[in-house]
Protein backbone atom coordinates (compact mmCIF):
# COMPACT_ATOMS: atom_id res chain seq x y z
CA UNK A 1 0.00 0.00 0.00
CA UNK A 2 1.37 3.32 -1.09
CA UNK A 3 1.81 5.85 1.64
CA UNK A 4 -0.20 8.86 0.95
CA UNK A 5 1.94 12.50 1.67
CA UNK A 6 -0.07 14.69 -0.49
CA UNK A 7 -2.83 15.39 -2.36
CA UNK A 8 -0.37 15.01 -5.65
CA UNK A 9 0.17 11.49 -4.44
CA UNK A 10 -3.38 10.77 -3.97
CA UNK A 11 -4.00 11.83 -7.49
CA UNK A 12 -1.68 10.07 -8.77
CA UNK A 13 -3.14 6.70 -7.06
CA UNK A 14 -6.34 7.94 -8.66
CA UNK A 15 -5.24 8.07 -12.20
CA UNK A 16 -3.67 4.70 -11.62
CA UNK A 17 -6.65 2.77 -10.54
CA UNK A 18 -8.99 4.74 -13.40
CA UNK A 19 -6.29 3.36 -15.70
CA UNK A 20 -7.02 -0.18 -14.00
CA UNK A 21 -10.51 0.32 -14.53
CA UNK A 22 -12.87 -0.88 -16.99
CA UNK A 23 -15.47 1.51 -17.06
CA UNK A 24 -17.26 0.08 -20.31
CA UNK A 25 -20.45 -1.18 -18.51
CA UNK A 26 -22.54 -1.47 -21.45
CA UNK A 27 -21.40 -4.90 -22.40
CA UNK A 28 -23.97 -7.40 -20.39
CA UNK A 29 -21.69 -10.34 -21.72
CA UNK A 30 -19.23 -9.63 -19.24
CA UNK A 31 -19.01 -10.21 -15.43
CA UNK A 32 -19.52 -7.13 -13.69
CA UNK A 33 -17.65 -6.25 -10.09
CA UNK A 34 -18.92 -3.34 -8.20
CA UNK A 35 -17.30 -2.10 -4.93
CA UNK A 36 -18.94 0.36 -2.70
CA UNK A 37 -17.11 3.11 -2.41
CA UNK A 38 -19.03 5.33 -0.66
CA UNK A 39 -17.81 7.39 2.72
CA UNK A 40 -18.63 4.54 4.52
CA UNK A 41 -16.97 1.84 2.91
CA UNK A 42 -13.65 3.59 2.12
CA UNK A 43 -13.88 4.21 5.88
CA UNK A 44 -13.77 0.40 6.16
CA UNK A 45 -11.29 -0.63 3.69
CA UNK A 46 -13.05 -0.30 0.11
CA UNK A 47 -10.16 0.85 -1.94
CA UNK A 48 -7.98 -1.54 -0.60
CA UNK A 49 -10.43 -4.24 -1.42
CA UNK A 50 -11.14 -2.65 -4.97
CA UNK A 51 -7.06 -2.62 -5.63
CA UNK A 52 -6.94 -6.60 -4.41
CA UNK A 53 -9.76 -7.07 -6.92
CA UNK A 54 -8.30 -5.56 -9.77
CA UNK A 55 -4.51 -6.81 -8.49
CA UNK A 56 -5.58 -10.58 -8.82
CA UNK A 57 -7.59 -10.20 -11.90
CA UNK A 58 -4.49 -8.74 -13.40
CA UNK A 59 -2.02 -11.12 -11.64
CA UNK A 60 -4.50 -14.01 -13.25
CA UNK A 61 -4.85 -12.47 -16.78
CA UNK A 62 -8.58 -11.97 -16.22
CA UNK A 63 -9.44 -9.03 -18.70
CA UNK A 64 -12.77 -10.15 -19.79
CA UNK A 65 -14.65 -8.59 -16.68
CA UNK A 66 -15.54 -4.69 -16.11
CA UNK A 67 -15.20 -3.22 -12.40
CA UNK A 68 -16.72 -0.20 -10.85
CA UNK A 69 -17.69 1.45 -7.87
CA UNK A 70 -20.74 2.44 -6.75
CA UNK A 71 -21.77 5.10 -3.67
CA UNK A 72 -23.34 4.16 -0.43
CA UNK A 73 -26.20 1.38 -0.56
CA UNK A 74 -27.33 1.95 3.12
CA UNK A 75 -25.88 -1.14 4.37
CA UNK A 76 -22.98 0.50 6.35
CA UNK A 77 -22.52 -1.88 8.83
CA UNK A 78 -21.64 -4.28 6.10
CA UNK A 79 -19.37 -2.35 4.20
CA UNK A 80 -16.77 -3.16 2.38
CA UNK A 81 -19.56 -4.59 -0.08
CA UNK A 82 -19.22 -6.38 -3.55
CA UNK A 83 -21.44 -6.61 -5.84
CA UNK A 84 -20.41 -10.05 -8.58
CA UNK A 85 -23.03 -9.79 -11.20
CA UNK A 86 -22.06 -12.97 -13.97
CA UNK A 87 -24.31 -12.36 -17.47
CA UNK A 88 -27.54 -14.45 -17.04
CA UNK A 89 -27.01 -14.76 -12.89
CA UNK A 90 -28.23 -13.18 -9.88
CA UNK A 91 -26.53 -10.56 -8.27
CA UNK A 92 -24.37 -11.80 -5.34
CA UNK A 93 -23.31 -9.31 -2.60
CA UNK A 94 -20.42 -10.37 -0.46
CA UNK A 95 -20.14 -8.57 3.00
CA UNK A 96 -16.91 -7.69 5.47
CA UNK A 97 -14.97 -8.06 2.93
CA UNK A 98 -11.11 -7.32 3.21
CA UNK A 99 -8.02 -7.28 0.40
CA UNK A 100 -7.43 -11.70 1.34
CA UNK A 101 -11.53 -11.95 1.09
CA UNK A 102 -11.67 -10.49 -2.38
CA UNK A 103 -8.73 -12.31 -3.72
CA UNK A 104 -10.81 -15.10 -3.27
CA UNK A 105 -13.75 -14.40 -4.45
CA UNK A 106 -11.83 -13.27 -7.86
CA UNK A 107 -10.42 -17.27 -7.76
CA UNK A 108 -13.61 -18.81 -6.37
CA UNK A 109 -16.68 -16.89 -7.63
CA UNK A 110 -15.12 -14.67 -10.92
CA UNK A 111 -12.88 -17.75 -12.28
CA UNK A 112 -14.06 -20.86 -10.98
CA UNK A 113 -17.92 -19.75 -10.86
CA UNK A 114 -17.99 -20.88 -7.01
CA UNK A 115 -20.23 -18.51 -4.69
CA UNK A 116 -18.45 -18.57 -1.33
CA UNK A 117 -21.26 -18.60 0.64
CA UNK A 118 -19.81 -17.81 3.92
CA UNK A 119 -19.04 -14.02 2.99
CA UNK A 120 -22.88 -13.55 1.08
CA UNK A 121 -24.83 -10.66 2.99
CA UNK A 122 -27.23 -12.30 5.50
CA UNK A 123 -30.65 -11.88 5.15
CA UNK A 124 -31.84 -8.76 6.60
Amino acid sequence: MPVIKSIEDLKKIRDQAKDQINLRVDNESKTRVVVGMGTCGIAAGARQVMLAILEELKKRNVSDVIVTEAGCIGLCQYEPLVDVIKPDRPKVTYVNMNPDKAREIVVKHIINDQVVDEYVVPNI
